[in-house]
Order: C-alpha cells, then sequence, then structure tokens
C-alpha cells in the first residue's frame, strides 16, 4: 500500500509517504501557521501522491467520537487559529481517500506498539515530555479514547515543599505540564533545560514531578512499559532518576516482574523519532481497513 502520514504539531506538520510495514519513503516539513496558510500546502504535497488513505496524529485536544457532529475537528486548543477547525473533513474532502484520526501521542504510542519497544504488550503508555506534556495510552490491545481522549500531560499533581514555583499551566497550575514540561523549567529556573544540564538539583526536582504522574499511572493504567520521549527526556541523567523515584514513591506497594526490571520498564522510544509518523500511517492503514 502507499499511504500518507501527517505528524500535525504546533510549531510543524511532518508529512510523509509510507507502506504498511511502517516504511518512510519520503518526507517534508511544513511551519504550522494558520489553516488558511498551512492547508493549501498539506493538500498540495498529498494530491499527487497515488495515496489510498491519510493517517494522522494531531495536537489537540480533538474530537475522536464518530458519533458526534465535530468528529475529526480540532477543537479547544489553546492554538486558536485552529480552534473548532475540521481538519479531517477538508483533508478527506480533497484527496478523497480514507483518513484515519488520532492525538499525535496516541499516534506515537501506536508506532511502538506496531514497530517498537512495546510491540506484543497488550497494554503500553506513551508519554511525551516537551514544550507540552502528552499521555498515549494502549489498553487491551487498542488506543485508549474514552469520552474524549487521555489528558494525562494534566494530572494533578502534590508539589515538592521545596518548590516555590507556581506552575506555568495555565488552566490548572500544578499539573504535570505546570510543573514539569520545558516551558516550565525555564520559567522556574530562568534558563532553558539545555542550559542547566549540569545542575543536579534541576533535575532531582524534574524526575520527582515525573516519577509522582508515573505512579498515578501505573496504580489507575496497571502498564506492562512506559515508554518516555520528548525534549526533556534527552537529558542522559534524566532516565536513571526518574526509575530511582518511582521506586522511592512506590514505596513497595506493587511487586511485578516488570517493577523489579525498571531498566525494562521505564524506557526511551526505539524507533528513532519515527513513532509518530509510523503511528499515522498504522492510523490509514487502519482507516482503510474499515472503510473498505
Amino acid at each position: 500500500m502507499r499511504l500518507g502520514a501527517l505528524e500535525a504539531g504546533g510549531t510543524k506538520m511532518v508529512c510523509a509517504i509510507g507502506d504498511e510495514n511502517g516504511e518512510i519513503f519520503e518526507r517534508v516539513s511544513i511551519p504550522t501557521e494558520t489553516p488558511e496558510i498551512t492547508m493549501p500546502k498539506l493538500i498540495a504535497y498529498f494530491k499527487d501522491k497515488d495515496i489510498e488513505a491519510l493517517g494522522i496524529g494531531c495536537f489537540g485536544p480533538i474530537d475522536l467520537n464518530r458519533n458526534s457532529e465535530t468528529y475529526g475537528y480540532i477543537t479547544t486548543t489553546p492554538k486558536l487559529a485552529w480552534a473548532n477547525y475540521n481538519i479531517v473533513g477538508v483533508l478527506k474532502e480533497a484527496l478523497l481517500v480514507p483518513v484515519g484520526f488520532d492525538t499525535d501521542v496516541n499516534g506515537s504510542a501506536l508506532g511502538e506498539a506496531t514497530w517498537g519497544i512495546t510491540k506484543g504488550l497488550e497494554n503500553s503508555m506513551y508519554i511525551t515530555i516537551g514544550t507540552g506534556v502528552g499521555a498515549g495510552i494502549i489498553a487491551n490491545g487498542k488506543l485508549l479514547h474514552g469520552m474524549l481522549h487521555p489528558e494525562g500531560g494534566h494530572l494533578l499533581l502534590s508539589k515538592h515543599p521545596d518548590d516555590s514555583y507556581e506552575g506555568k499551566c495555565p488552566y490548572h497550575r500544578t499539573c504535570l505540564e505546570g510543573l514539569a514540561s520545558g516551558p516550565a523549567i525555564e520559567a522556574r529556573w530562568g534558563k532553558k533545560g539545555i542550559e542547566l544540564a549540569g545542575q543536579k538539583e534541576v533535575w532531582e526536582l524534574e524526575a520527582y514531578y515525573i516519577a509522582q504522574a508515573l505512579v498515578d499511572y501505573i496504580m489507575v493504567l496497571s502498564p506492562q512499559r512506559i515508554i518516555l520521549g520528548g525534549g526533556v527526556m534527552h537529558q542522559e541523567h534524566m532516565m536513571p532518576l526518574v526509575r530511582e523515584e518511582v521506586k522511592r514513591q512506590l514505596a513497595g506497594y506493587i511487586r511485578t516482574k516488570e517493577l523489579e526490571d525498571m531498566e525494562h520498564y521505564i524506557v526511551l522510544p526505539s524507533l528513532n523519532d519515527n513513532q509518530g509518523i509510523m503511528g499515522a500511517l498504522k492510523l490509514a492503514v487502519n482507516e482503510y481497513q474499515l472503510e473498505k
């Protein structure tokens, strides 16, 4: 099959052509501006590529309820130009192919579950920690949606006793995104994370908040493996700190073979930053099969 994949982010739109085996033939990156500027460029890219279906992993919130009048819309996004925008409808009308649709982080979770480090597991999570924080969840072999889709980046946390920072999230202040995202690090310490690499206290505090969220996810979702992606996790010393802090906060309450092997339980992505595009290819395959 010849498939289109779109990883729709707030800064850039990554467009690619690939197949049902996750192989990527070509890709381009288009800046995310307004729909009036960006959408014609996306359509022009895919229009002459002879694709049989398109998969989209999109920033959100988005409407994934197929019975809803606004299915396929970007909804209450803070990227105001894209609020209440029918991205699926516009692309489907222009390209005349099936269009699969999910959140960008669910796309990454699906890519890893199909071809990567969570392949063969019925229950897993992909969490991205960068400019924002998001969580994609595979539950009983399927992407978890519910009434909307997981917004795991906005899990409410208890602040560290020594942390006086009020929190970056305009909605919740002290959610995971508000306390541990890249912008939160910069606002708390006055420098970008890359400039703070040698300051141990920065990353110990970061690990405290990430681990607290992971313990909550473990208690509620019981994933068999957790993937941590995003720019914050590019700090090489983060993963050992997070694993140790998860152990400390779990306090021995749950004992499983997975948790006894933390190095294989909390892991980095395995698909060379292609997990989002590969997940979009899988979304395209799934939608093609659904409509045929």
